[in-house]
């Protein structure tokens, strides 16, 4: 077997399981898969100092963004004026427990619970290690669903479109909240995983003598999703984390496209339906997510008008017919470097937009609180909204199942370069 110290400078690309050396990593330098060039580790430069004081100061910002006023319009004398604990208080008020829950944990909850454990982790707290690696693995299977700066865009969205029927203004929380949306993704770009797991436990011996620039699974072995350790393929549970997991996520595929029908057959609704009701002097108006980009385009709001269309419209039904095709493309017989390649960068841009049709949600969220002024003019969420939510998260859970392995599987390895490694 191969010693622990050795196991450290071998690594298992996630994304197109190709078996790798690391290379002695300068500090603020990263090592790159030489096949599909994805970010295997980095060295960052403090790597404890950095992501502790990113994350102190994010929640230092985001307690701060709570406490103030953050966005208020002026109409005909009336006014009104919002905190951001009272988006979700409207929600409830109108039977929307379902939405505001959304907003709480994919806006507030999960980046302040992840500041948290950053802080936990990265410095010389005495915990015990159990309690380490639990807090750990929810690390990284949660931050993909934190969306404060996306709620942060259909803040400066929903200000164009209510431009129209009054004055808008920022109160004293907004920027302490545009500096917690910075800052918090700042911390998670300073966190390595691969660092982060070698301060809590030491990488296991490597079951048998790695051979580079081949797949683990065309040598017995496969790497643990959580921590990165490389493992027999046939284990079950990594010794070092305690994550399940199997050497390709098992029917990958089939749940993908389980996934890919339910949002699909959810997404017609989402788009037929309204997702917003606006009473003016006593009369009220139903729109649909199209029916908002017309009006925006009309009143000559052309570039949000294009955002919505592009977030709201494009975006999921593009990322239903990519994850479609990852699907097809992985269950089809051969393939060159080339195709596999295409295929990857595909799924990398699916992984990447899908979170960023929250917007419109979000942009219902911040009009429903803040446009209540009687008779006036009130707005409310529809049916729609919730639906669209559920078409968005449901598509997510489909890219998360699909295994990007599976394009380069059936890839005709041969011996590739040493990976690049380059400055930050």
């Amino acid at each position: 077997m191969c010693s622990s110290h050795h196991a450290d400078q071998w690594m298992l690309c996630p994304q197109c399981d190709l078996m790798t050396q690391l290379p002695e990593l300068k500090p603020g330098s990263k090592a790159s898969c030489p096949r599909c060039e994805t970010t295997l580790t980095a060295n960052w430069i403090e790597p404890q100092k950095r992501p502790t004081g990113y994350a102190l100061a994010a929640l230092f910002m985001l307690v701060l963004a709570n406490l103030f006023p953050f966005v208020n319009m002026h109409v005909a004398g009336l006014s009104s004026e919002i905190t951001l604990l009272r988006i979700p208080q409207v929600m409830v008020s109108e039977d929307y427990n379902s939405l505001a829950t959304l907003f709480m944990v994919f806006v507030q909850a999960v980046p302040a619970v992840c500041m948290v454990i950053i802080l936990l982790l990265v410095n010389p707290v005495r915990l015990s290690l159990p309690l380490k690696k639990g807090m750990s693995r929810m690390l990284f299977q949660i931050k993909t669903w934190g969306m404060s700066e996306i709620f942060l865009a259909g803040v400066l969205v929903s200000f164009v479109k209510l431009m129209a029927y009054g004055n808008i203004g920022v109160g004293a929380s907004f920027i302490p909240w545009c500096l917690f949306c910075v800052l918090q993704l700042r911390a998670f770009q300073c966190v390595d995983r691969r660092w982060l797991w070698n301060r809590i436990e030491p990488m296991p011996e490597i079951p048998a003598k790695p051979i580079p620039a081949i797949s683990g699974i065309h040598q017995g072995l496969r790497s643990c999703r959580c921590c990165t350790a490389i493992l027999p393929v046939d284990q079950y549970t990594c010794t070092r984390c305690g994550t399940g997991g199997y050497a390709r996520r098992k029917n990958s595929l089939q749940w993908t496209m389980a996934l890919l029908v339910t949002s699909m057959l959810l997404y017609i609704p989402a788009n037929l339906m309204p997702i917003m009701i606006t009473q003016a002097l006593g009369t009220k108006i139903t729109s649909t997510i199209m029916a908002g980009v017309v009006l925006l385009w009309s009143e000559g709001s052309f570039p949000v008008a294009m955002v919505i269309f592009i977030a709201s419209i494009m975006v999921p039904s593009l990322k239903m017919i990519a994850i479609g095709w990852l699907c097809w493309d992985a269950n089809s017989k051969g393939a060159t470097h080339h195709d596999s390649e295409r295929m990857h960068k595909i799924y990398e841009v699916v992984e990447f937009v899908g979170r960023w049709s929250m917007i419109d949600v979000f942009v219902i969220a911040v009009l429903s609180a803040l446009v209540r002024m009687g008779q006036l003019m009130s707005i409310y969420p529809a049916t729609g909204a919730l639906l669209f939510a559920m078409v968005v998260i449901l598509t997510m859970f489909a890219a998360m199942t699909f295994d990007p392995r599976l394009t380069w599987d059936r890839v005709r390895e041969k011996n590739l370069e040493e990976p690049s490694i380059e400055g930050k």
